[in-house]
């Protein structure tokens, strides 16, 4: 009867899903015990491997616990392999991996409830191309959805090893990761390190949300701060999706003694300068990043403005856009970080050095205005300049600037595919107020006019200084028409009526009817081929070198009177010293200057129709200087044993 009722009473479907239940529990414990006594261990491994894209190996002992709604695996002595996307080897070694999971229920999703490693040694490498060995999917794929969610983690003291090509990073050190008090009580998660970064001290701490409370649809927020050289970036930011980092936000600041250092916190290449803070926020979306409202100050400079940069290409592509109130090019250089050897004097001609690597891993477009940029004593107004980067070739075209109420127009060349880099210059000056030339006092100047001039040389190097110093080609300056005090023309000729015109202050002009000088550049060495300055009272000819690499200056200059003098001194006048500090004085007795025997040696005087057509085509059609050309053509100088 016991049967039949059963029978009557329990429906058949009833009776088959009960039989399967107790089917399904007696394979999933059995399952379990083989599990927990160490069998099925190569296939579970196996399918790991497989979902994480790389070898997995356990050579230690394997233990499962299933029966749990938070089933627990620990394995010791495992090895991670690199994914095949990068060069063979191993990504980790960890003596112990604790992994509790966390089962689905209701609105729960899967998770990691808890890790912990222990005796951790980490492989990180990174190529200038991107591909990463910690990478969790190849990255010429597109999915994944991140990390799993974990709940608490737990690393003590990793040895970590970073080799990052992308952003030019080496780190070797200790790292620890884990919450500060109770994972349980939901504590913030911290991340501290210590050891070595591109080969100087360095530590770092980033606190984040408590992995307790992390959200897929709510951002994970962080702060950051690291120590090294000299420098500290500091910051916050947060994760768009936790654990996905195609997507951030954050602030940062950065101090310190030389912006170059930076280079040992970020990986990018900078320049030397005094004492910097730079300021600004990042945004990174999959393979376009950017920093946006940048703002560096260092000395008196200040630079702010927008950097883009675009990575989807392999090669990544830079879009820079600044722009400065003030720029002082003495603020930048190994002398403002006070990094320059022994005592040398300072140098007009920026040292500051770049680095052709820098412009070899990627392409760029440049944009740069200011609204003053100081050049030694000499300040450019309004200042625009446009420079590309395609594949190591460098052009500025154009870099225009107000300067001394003139015009400046400049074009560069440079191929940093070399090293040194080569570099071509063309440089334009146009109606330059010579009389506002190294003024500080209101006092009359001594010299008035508008100043034509055009540099055209080839150098090389990785420094302004460094190619002038190389530089070859020519340097030319005409003056069509000006002023010059008559007391200063009349000492030209070393006259004693001159010297009483110093001393009572006269302050009588005479006229300057052109004005040549012209250079020939060879390795650094310019030579002058032409110098004439004709005016009312007298004709100066003048001869010399000038060394651009030590920035010193040999030449003299004598006057030829146009009218009868009753005492004349005949010696020549010179000028010496500096580019930066400059020095005339009067050459003693019948002395010949060491620069006038330079010129004698061997230097062939360039027709001034050329060298005035080679400044600006319609000076030859200038009246006083068309007559200077054909007094010179009709009675061509002989090269004396000086040019005196």
């Amino acid at each position: 009867m016991g049967a039949s009722w059963f029978h009557r009473r329990i429906p058949r479907w009833a009776a088959l899903s009960l039989a399967a239940f107790a089917v399904l529990t007696l394979t999933v414990g059995v399952l379990a015990a083989a599990i927990n006594a160490g069998y099925f261990r190569g296939p579970l491994i196996g399918l790991l491997a497989a979902r994480s894209g790389r070898a997995i190996q356990v050579k230690g002992t394997w233990q499962a616990r299933l029966f749990s709604w938070h089933p627990r695996f620990t394995a010791e002595r495992v090895i991670i392999a690199n994914p095949p996307w990068t060069p063979a080897g191993s990504m980790a070694e960890i003596g112990k991996v604790s992994v509790t999971l966390r089962l689905p229920w209701l609105h729960r999703s899967f998770g990691v409830e808890r890790l912990e490693l222990e005796a951790v040694s980490l492989h990180l490498v990174r190529d200038s191309a991107g591909y990463a060995n910690w990478q969790l999917t190849d990255p010429n794929k597109s999915g994944g959805k991140g990390l799993p969610l974990i709940r608490s983690l737990s690393i003590q003291n990793a040895r970590v090893e970073l080799a990052d090509g992308r952003r030019h990073l080496q780190f070797n050190g200790t790292v620890s990761v884990g919450e500060a008090g109770d994972a349980t009580l939901a504590s913030p998660l911290h991340i501290e390190g210590t050891g070595q970064l591109n080969g100087r001290a360095d530590t770092f701490r980033i606190t984040a949300d408590p992995l307790a409370l992390v959200s897929r649809e709510a951002p994970y927020r962080f702060t950051f701060v690291e120590h090294s050289s000299g420098s500290t970036l500091a910051g916050r930011g947060l994760l768009v999706h936790p654990f996905i980092f195609d997507a951030i936000d954050a602030s940062f600041e950065a101090t310190g003694e030389n912006l170059k250092d930076l280079y040992f916190l970020a990986g990018v290449t900078l320049i030397n300068t005094a004492a910097y803070r730079m300021s600004g926020r990042f945004t990174r979306r999959g393979t376009s990043s950017s920093f946006d409202d940048l703002r560096v100050t260092s000395g008196q400079s200040d630079t702010r403005g927008r950097v883009s940069i675009e990575s989807s290409s392999g090669r990544p592509r830079l879009d820079i856009d600044l722009e400065s109130r003030f720029l002082r090019l003495s603020d930048l250089g190994a002398r403002a970080a006070a990094r320059e050897p022994g005592t040398a004097a300072p140098l007009v001609l920026s040292d500051a050095m770049f680095n052709p690597d820098s412009l070899r891993r990627a392409d760029a477009m440049v944009k740069f205005h200011a609204q003053t940029v100081e050049v030694g004593h000499v300040s450019l107004q309004r200042l625009s300049a446009g420079m590309t980067i395609e594949q190591g070739i460098v052009t500025v075209d154009p870099l225009r600037a107000d300067v001394l109420e003139g015009k400046l127009d400049v074009r560069v060349r440079l191929d940093a595919t070399k090293d040194p880099p080569p570099a071509s210059i063309d440089i334009k000056i146009s109606d330059l107020q010579i009389a506002r030339f190294n003024r500080t006092d209101a006092a009359q100047p001594p010299f008035e006019g508008l100043l034509r001039a055009r540099v055209t040389v080839t150098g090389e190097g990785r420094s302004i200084h460094q190619v002038a110093a190389s530089a070859n080609g020519t340097v030319t300056a005409v003056l069509p028409h000006g002023i010059i005090r008559a007391s200063l023309a009349e000492l030209m000729g070393l006259d004693l009526r001159g010297l009483g015109f110093l001393a009572s202050k006269n302050k009588q002009d005479t006229a300057i009817r052109c004005a040549v000088a012209s250079f020939q550049a060879r390795q650094g060495v310019l030579t002058a081929q032409n110098w004439l300055v004709d005016t009312d009272l007298v004709q100066v000819t003048g001869g010399g070198i000038a060394h651009l690499d030590s920035e010193s200056l040999d030449f003299a200059f004598r006057a030829h009177p146009k009218g009868l003098r009753l005492v004349r001194l005949r010696a020549p006048v010179l000028l010496q010293g500096t580019l930066a500090h400059p020095t005339i004085r009067i050459q003693p007795g019948r002395a010949i200057a060491q620069a006038a025997e330079a010129v004698a040696a061997g230097v062939v005087l360039t027709p001034l129709a050329a060298v005035l057509a080679f400044v600006d085509p319609g000076l030859t059609k200038d009246a006083d200087c068309a007559a200077l050309i054909a007094a010179a053509t009709a009675a061509p100088r002989q090269r004396p044993a000086h040019p005196l």
